[in-house]
């Protein structure tokens, strides 16, 4: 059983690029995202789909899918086992609560922090946002999608959903993979960010 945390080499993109609200930004995202998924050694694609992989589908990109949010740290959470598409069980903590209206609907949002990650010197400050929303299953993968964060000097965050990737899991079923939690189901069609994965 292949475990993953996040990619390393992926993760930095990712985190680089969540926090800015521009189209470059998202564009930049979304060709970095291309390039290690082409990459055999960094790629969580099959070795058979791999071979015929030109590009991962997006949402077009969408600025208004780009939200500043307010951040309610939670600091008196005790850690937890955060439930993943197989047995393994690592540890988070809630981080704090994310506020924010999109599309005209309140959305409220738990951010967690990895145990294990928070200790590396390169993700101290990395944050986790699990989600899913009403294209879930409809457009964009059935379990949920992620948003890679760090933490703010103030409190106030940017999420920009079109950074929002799929779970290694979305593409090979031999890594596991973090669950979003219930209350992060969010009302709202996301349309930004990746799509479900189709083979071609």
């Amino acid at each position: 059983m292949r475990n993953i945390i996040i990619g390393g080499a992926l993760l930095l993109c990712l985190m680089a690029k969540a926090q800015g609200c521009s189209k470059e930004n998202a564009v930049a995202f979304q060709e970095k995202m291309n390039k290690e998924y082409a990459n055999p050694d960094e790629s969580p694609l099959t070795k058979e789909d791999i071979k015929t992989f030109k590009s991962l589908d997006f949402y077009p990109i969408d600025t208004n899918f780009c939200v500043d949010a307010r951040l309610v740290t939670t600091p008196n959470e005790k850690p937890f086992y955060m439930q993943t598409t197989t047995s393994r069980k690592p540890r988070y903590r809630k981080y704090g609560e994310l506020h924010f209206t999109l599309k005209g609907k309140e959305v409220k949002l738990d951010v967690f922090q990895s145990m294990d990650m928070m200790k590396m010197e390169e993700y101290k400050d990395y944050l986790f946002l699990p989600f899913t929303d009403l294209t879930s299953g409809n457009g964009s993968y059935g379990g949920g999608r992620y948003v890679d964060l760090k933490i703010p000097a103030g409190n106030t965050l940017t999420i920009d959903f079109n950074t929002a990737y799929n779970p290694y899991c979305a593409y090979n079923h031999s890594f596991s993979c973090p669950v979003p939690p219930e209350q992060n189901d969010i009302l709202v069609e996301i349309k930004a960010g990746v799509k479900e994965y189709k083979k071609h």
